[in-house]
C-alpha cells in the first residue's frame, strides 16, 4: 500500500485550463448525447474546437484530423436530429454491416498508421489511427442514432485511456475512463428507447 501512495505522489499531473475546459464540454456532450438530447451538438462543437489545439501540439495527428471531423458532424448532427421531417429513432444495423465497417476500419487505420509512422513524427501512430478511425464510423453511427455506435465507443475509450495517458495528458485520459462508464449507460438507455 505505501509503495501504491509513493507512486502517485510521483505523478506529475499535467493539466491545463484549456483542457480541463475541453474535458467539461466533452463530458456534457456524452451525457447529453446518452440521454438523445439534442443540446450535446453544441458542447461537442466547444471541446472539438478546443482538443484541435491540443492533440496538434501533442503531436497526435490522427486524433487532430479526428477532431476537425469531429466539428463538422457536430454541425451535421445538429442538423440531422433536429429535421423535424425525417425524425430519427434508435436503430440496429445488421451483424454483416458491423462486419463490414470493422473491416474497412482496420483496413484504413492500419494504412494510416504505416503513413504516420513512415512519413510524420506523429505520437503512437498505429494507436492514434486505430481510434481515430473507428471513432469516425462511431460518430456517423451517432448521428444515425445506431445503437451500437455504444459499443463501438466502449472499446474507442478504453484504448484512449491509455493513449493519453501515455502523453501526459491525465485529465484527458481521466475523461475517456469516464467516457467509457457514460457509454455502458448510453448503451443501456438507447437500448431501452428502441424497445
Amino acid at each position: 500500500m505505501y509503495e501504491i501512495m509513493l507512486y502517485i505522489e510521483n505523478i506529475e499531473f499535467n493539466w491545463s485550463i484549456i483542457e480541463l475546459i475541453a474535458v467539461i464540454f466533452s463530458i456534457i456532450y456524452v451525457i447529453l448525447a446518452a440521454k438523445e438530447n439534442i443540446w450535446c451538438w453544441s458542447a461537442a462543437i466547444i471541446s472539438v474546437s478546443l482538443y484541435i489545439y491540443i492533440c496538434f501540439i501533442n503531436h497526435l495527428y490522427a486524433e487532430t484530423i479526428l477532431q476537425c471531423f469531429y466539428l463538422i458532424v457536430a454541425f451535421y448532427g445538429y442538423y440531422n436530429w433536429s429535421n423535424q421531417q425525417k425524425r430519427l429513432h434508435v436503430n440496429e444495423w445488421n451483424i454483416s454491416k458491423h462486419i463490414i465497417s470493422i473491416i474497412i476500419g482496420t483496413t484504413i487505420a492500419f494504412l494510416l498508421g504505416f503513413y504516420l509512422t513512415i512519413y510524420t513524427n506523429a505520437a503512437m501512430p498505429i494507436i492514434d489511427s486505430f481510434t481515430t478511425t473507428f471513432s469516425i464510423i462511431a460518430t456517423f453511427m451517432v448521428t444515425k442514432k445506431i445503437l451500437g455506435n455504444w459499443l463501438y465507443w466502449i472499446i474507442i475509450d478504453l484504448t484512449s485511456v491509455y493513449m493519453y495517458y501515455e502523453k501526459d495528458l491525465h485529465l484527458t485520459s481521466m475523461l475517456f475512463i469516464i467516457y467509457s462508464i457514460i457509454a455502458v449507460f448510453g448503451y443501456i438507455n438507447w437500448a431501452k428507447l428502441k424497445r
